[in-house]
């Protein structure tokens, strides 16, 4: 049997802290669902009929309820590895070693992947509900319509109940710097930590009506779209998908589900893909947005995008 070690065990802390350093998405990664079979977990949804008017002549109003099943599948299968020859180790003074491949493929390819499937997909959903969608050219935005513009968006549909549920905004660079030079918006914008079961992200924050709002630095993760099959691998905005110019979600809501996330590192001899050491990974993973438990309507999610689609 060959020798595999699974470093996501032996690498754990090191791994998760490049993680939550580079996902903008790590508060809404969950992995407390039930799995039902390969792919597939289900989602309870549960609502009841009001009060009526009682009769002092005896007798009561008898209610109605409906629970409703809803089954979801996880769809984004990714994997990689990658093979580092044993003269490469010694010639490179083990600079090219497999920890550092994970490390920077981590870094640059992994965490800024999970960021592109949860914006894009939330975008998605948010884009197919009357009330809970925008466009806005970039241009029009200015530091004296800005943080009204925000301030709309925080008051739309039902997103009002979600103020004090972990609701999130993200932003653009260009309109935290309009929101930072507006004579209307009082609040510090700074550098900050948002932490994240002990660890954390740092990224320019600040708050309307008690609501973060989080810049996107990497713009190349903030489109509606994204093509995951490239001929390099990686991903790439998607031929007609728009730039994201706001994004608002819970965790409440909103998940990143995972399903399988496997790194394995076979010594040389232990494979037979070269003289060397090997590197494999793969997760399975998908992003999906809950309806509420009231009335079974989406209602927690808004995208304004860009007025200008990928040629």
């Amino acid at each position: 049997m060959p020798n595999v070690v699974n470093h996501a065990e032996v690498w754990s802390p090191e791994l998760l802290e490049i993680m939550n350093q580079n996902a903008l998405c790590s508060p809404f990664i969950t992995t407390n669902v039930r799995w039902l079979d390969a792919k597939t977990f289900h989602f309870t949804s549960m609502s009841t009929s009001g009060f009526k008017s009682h009769n002092r002549d005896g007798g009561w109003n008898r209610g109605s309820f409906k629970q409703t099943d809803h089954p979801y599948t996880v769809e984004h299968d990714r994997d990689i590895e990658f093979l580092v020859d044993k003269a490469d180790v010694d010639e490179s003074d083990e600079t090219a070693s497999i920890q550092n491949i994970a490390r920077v493929f981590t870094e640059t390819q992994s965490a800024p992947e999970k960021d592109a499937l949860f914006f894009s997909k939330t975008a998605t959903v948010a884009k197919s509900l009357t009330g809970y969608n925008s466009s806005t050219a970039a241009s029009s935005w200015t530091k004296e319509n800005v943080f009204g513009r925000l301030k709309a968006m925080l008051n739309s549909g039902k997103l009002r109940r979600y103020k004090n549920k972990g609701l999130i905004m993200y932003v653009q660079g260009f309109i935290m710097d309009l929101l930072e030079q507006s004579t209307e918006f009082t609040r510090n914008i700074s550098v900050t930590q948002v932490n994240d079961g002990g660890t954390g992200l740092e990224t320019r924050i600040t708050d309307i009506d008690g609501v973060p709002i989080m810049e996107v630095i990497d713009n190349e993760t903030f489109y509606s779209a994204f093509n995951f099959d490239g001929a390099d691998g990686g991903f790439t905005p998607a031929k007609g998908a728009f730039k994201i110019n706001v994004l608002l979600a819970t965790p409440m809501t909103t998940k990143v589900v995972p399903k399988i996330s496997s790194i394995y590192h076979f010594a040389p001899g232990a494979h037979t893909e070269g003289d060397g050491y090997l590197y494999q990974e793969r997760e399975l993973s998908d992003v999906f947005t809950f309806p509420n438990g009231k009335d079974g309507k989406i209602d927690s999610v808004y995208a304004d995008l860009d007025t200008e689609a990928v040629a």
